[in-house]
């Protein structure tokens, strides 16, 4: 995390993860058309709506595209300084270099950080107020959960979030959430977009609910 001082915000942040090459799908998965703007605006929009001071973009391949998809889709937050980008040069290894990079990018001094997966765009935004009211009750993380799967995004409470700058390959957040275990807050949700997620070209055409 940056030197930057939160004082005067909300303390909270939001990290998008969007450096992916998206090989199951063939490329260019993020700027696949999803229900008339690219893939990866759902999640933003989803990033946008929490009471985040920063949201940052970790980008990777494509990363000048996604980056402007992600500006049109943000509308002013795209001009007021929250919407932030950074870049993952070594995003090849997975998702563990894509947390670092955006753990890196943060201010100190926060209360939870947001981790947001750029290829879910059907996250409800009404998760996010429950997830926020089970880390402020003492949870070190937070993540919903629809007929007992637990699924995204997840809000890491200052303490876990800290493990983020040590995530490693593919895994990403896998390992912390596993050494937390029972810890985590579980909140379940009434829909079943924190759980889907777009892998294949097929995806953008299957009913979210399967």
């Amino acid at each position: 995390m940056t030197g930057e001082d939160v004082a005067g915000g909300t303390g909270y942040a939001a990290i998008i993860l969007a450096a992916g090459a998206g090989r199951r799908f063939g490329g260019g998965k993020l700027l696949a058309p999803w229900r008339g703007a690219p893939l990866v605006s759902g999640a933003l929009k989803t990033a946008l709506a929490t009471p985040s001071d920063q949201v940052v973009v970790v980008t990777g391949t494509d990363s000048a595209a996604v980056e402007e998809a992600c500006r049109a889709a943000a509308g002013p937050d795209a001009e007021s300084g929250r919407l932030r980008f950074t870049h993952a040069a070594d995003h090849e290894e997975g998702m563990g270099a894509s947390l670092r990079a955006g753990a890196a990018s943060l201010a100190q001094g926060l209360n939870g950080v947001f981790v947001f997966l750029g290829d879910m765009p059907e996250i409800p935004p009404d998760i996010i107020a429950p997830l926020i009211a089970a880390v402020e009750a003492g949870a070190p993380a937070a993540a919903p959960e629809y007929k007992g799967r637990r699924g995204h995004p997840v809000l890491f409470s200052t303490e876990a979030a800290a493990g983020l700058a040590g995530a490693r390959g593919d895994a990403g957040a896998r390992d912390i959430l596993k050494q937390l275990g029972d810890q985590v807050a579980r909140i379940p949700s009434p829909s079943p977009g924190v759980l889907f997620d777009v892998d294949r070209p097929g995806d953008l055409d299957r009913p979210f609910g399967d």
